[in-house]
């Protein structure tokens, strides 16, 4: 399966002056949702899809879909579906989101052009707010067509003037009445940079993800008493941080023992703090934190969360403060199927490329459609795991090697 090396490049270059913002190292561009970037974004895919003999339609909240359907198809077959996105973080690069939505109409141009005669439909998507950034939740239109969120409650998410999802959509055009359902389709695909170095430094061009890591957050927070820093014995002391410092170091304790133990996924993070009243001379009265903790085993991670539990509850008996624990989300692990994967893996054989089988750390659109349908995600490498960076960079030969394995995967599967 050939792929158009330089159309793709085109594509991803024009994409990426869409939006384009002036940076003193690499190529960066903001793309958010319902912006005048994004329509000009959606439009300029729209096009392409459409010069590609794809039928386009956009469903309520702004996921865009094209169908090709080949003469030697069943038109009552269940779809193959690729795609991603193309909505950026402020300040992103040019690749994560675009290079997977234009990948995927590369790959069914290099089908169209090929011998190959699929027996179902091909259709390749771009989902909306993939990033969270405006509306404040990522995987949005994704969730919304795997029936994990209401259409209604994706509609009325707000950014921070009011306006809505719903009315920004309306804006630029694309609230649409068409249906978008991954339930209907055989299987879906998606290429992802990877955000990652596994891949470059390995020198393998190709990755077949296996699983995406769940996601467990926790917010925690210590109350002790704010009192004059000289002045305060130290016996006498109930500081927040202290206490929550523990918690922070517990936190990376439990992941580096999952480590230790078998689980090279899981990871534990505590990245945001606050403190209270956050001054030099004074013991810090309340600490308010979150964790993320991440793992592709179920539970492995729910184990991750009792360690954190635990955790705050030692520490609440062992000093003189509280601590209030509150598990507040749990996203599962999400697994790719069988034969999807060994599509992938097969193609990248046959295009004489080494792929290397591995999880992704990050949350993707696929996570959201490997509930309802047989799914795989690739990856293409990123140098030096450089993401949401204008220096975000995947060279081209990448991209297309890439192209060729998604596109060789999406033939074995429509065939």
């Amino acid at each position: 399966m050939e792929v158009d090396r330089e159309r793709l490049r085109a594509d991803l270059e024009a994409n990426g002056h869409i939006g384009e913002i002036e940076v003193e190292e690499g190529w960066g561009r903001t793309v958010l949702t319902g912006t005048d970037a994004d329509r000009q974004a959606r439009d300029r895919f729209v096009d392409r899809l459409e010069d590609a003999g794809l039928e386009v339609r956009v469903d309520p909240v702004g996921n865009v879909a094209g169908r090709w359907m080949p003469e030697s198809a069943d038109s009552g077959a269940s779809p193959v579906a690729a795609g991603s996105h193309l909505d950026s973080v402020p300040e992103g690069g040019i690749f994560d989101g675009p290079l997977g939505a234009y990948a995927a109409l590369e790959a069914v141009r290099a089908i169209q052009e090929s011998s190959v005669e699929p027996v179902r439909p091909l259709e390749v998507v771009s989902w909306t707010e993939e990033e969270g950034v405006r509306f404040g939740t990522g995987l949005l239109g994704s969730s919304v067509a795997s029936g994990i969120r209401s259409r209604e409650e994706a509609l009325a998410l707000t950014d921070e003037d009011g306006e809505s999802l719903g009315e920004a959509l309306d804006g630029i055009g694309y609230r649409g009445e068409a249906t978008v359902d991954p339930a209907s389709w055989s299987a879906w695909l998606e290429l992802h940079v990877e955000q990652g170095s596994i891949l470059e430094s390995a020198g393998v061009p190709v990755g077949v993800v296996s699983a995406i890591a769940g996601i467990a957050n926790c917010a925690v927070a210590f109350e002790g008493e704010a009192n004059h820093a000289g002045a305060t014995p130290m016996d006498e002391r109930r500081d927040a941080l202290a206490a929550a410092s523990e918690f922070v170091l517990d936190v990376e304790r439990a992941a580096r023992e999952a480590v230790q133990e078998g689980h090279e996924a899981a990871v534990g993070t505590v990245g945001r703090l606050g403190v209270s009243p956050n001054a030099n001379n004074v013991v810090p009265g309340r600490v308010e934190l979150t964790t993320d903790q991440r793992d592709v085993d179920d539970a492995v991670l729910r184990g991750l969360v009792e360690a954190a539990s635990a955790s705050a509850d030692r520490i609440e008996s062992e000093r003189p403060v509280s601590a209030d624990f509150d598990h507040y989300r749990l996203t599962e692990p999400s697994h790719m199927s069988d034969r999807c994967v060994e599509a992938a893996t097969g193609a990248a054989d046959r295009a004489g490329l080494e792929c290397s089988g591995m999880h992704s750390a990050g949350l993707h659109d696929t996570a959201n459609v490997a509930n309802v349908t047989d799914t795989v995600l690739l990856f293409a490498p990123s140098e030096d795991g450089v993401s949401h960076n204008p220096r975000e960079w995947t060279d081209w030969a990448d991209c297309a090697n890439a192209t060729r394995v998604l596109a060789g995967a999406m033939a074995d599967l429509a065939t």
